[in-house]
C-alpha cells in the first residue's frame, strides 16, 4: 500500500501515513490535499470519487512530535543507520536486526548510544560478545540523533525531498 506525505499547516514535514489513514483524515476534514496522483479511488456505491493523494496538509497546526529527543524505536534506529548493517555495510530494507554493542546480558542498555542495525548473519556471528571480542568493527559510532538529523535521514530514505522540491518548484 502506498504512503502519503503529511505536512503541518505551515508546510513543514511531519511524517508519512498509509493511504487508508490519509483518506480518513480527508473525509474527517482534518487535512487538505496539496498534491494528488492521476489515479482515482471510488467507494463501493460509486457515489464518492477522488484522486489518490500524494501530499496532504493539516488544517490545524500541531506541535511537533518530538520536543527534545527522538524516541528509541526499531524503525527510528534503522532510519538513523540508513537501513545498513553497521558491521558489513550491507544495505537491507528487511531482515535487519537490532544489535547491542555492549550485550544486554553484560548490562548494555537499549538506547541509541548502544544499539546499531545489523544483518542477521553479523548479529549471529557477534553473538553475546563485544565487537572487539568478535573481531568486528563498527562503521560509525552509535549516537543519539538530533531531531533535524533524524528528519533529514527519514526524508532521504523515503525520497520525500524530491517530491517536496517538485511541489515547491512546480511540475
Amino acid at each position: 500500500m502506498s504512503r502519503v506525505i503529511v505536512l503541518n499547516c505551515d508546510y513543514t514535514f511531519i511524517n508519512t501515513v498509509p493511504l487508508k489513514k490519509a483518506i480518513k483524515y480527508i473525509v474527517n476534514d482534518k487535512v487538505e490535499i496539496v498534491k494528488s496522483d492521476e489515479r482515482e479511488i471510488r467507494n463501493c456505491e460509486g457515489t464518492v470519487c477522488m484522486k489518490v493523494p500524494l501530499i496532504v496538509r493539516l488544517i490545524k497546526m500541531i506541535r511537533q512530535i518530538y520536543k527534545s529527543r527522538v524516541p528509541f524505536t526499531k524503525r527510528n534506529l534503522h532510519s538513523r543507520d540508513e537501513y545498513t548493517c553497521q558491521y558489513c555495510g550491507t544495505k537491507l530494507t528487511c531482515n535487519l536486526t537490532i544489535d547491542h554493542v555492549i550485550p544486554s546480558s553484560r548490562g548494555g542498555k537499549t538506547s541509541f548510544e548502544n544499539c546499531v542495525s545489523s544483518c542477521k548473519k553479523c548479529n549471529n556471528f557477534k553473538a553475546d560478545r563485544t565487537p572487539r571480542e568478535a573481531g568486528m568493527t563498527l562503521r560509525k559510532k552509535p549516537v543519539q540523533p538530533t531531531i533535524m538529523e533524524f528528519l533529514r535521514h527519514k526524508m532521504k530514505t523515503l525520497n520525500i525531498e524530491e517530491i517536496l522540491n517538485d511541489l515547491i518548484l512546480g511540475d
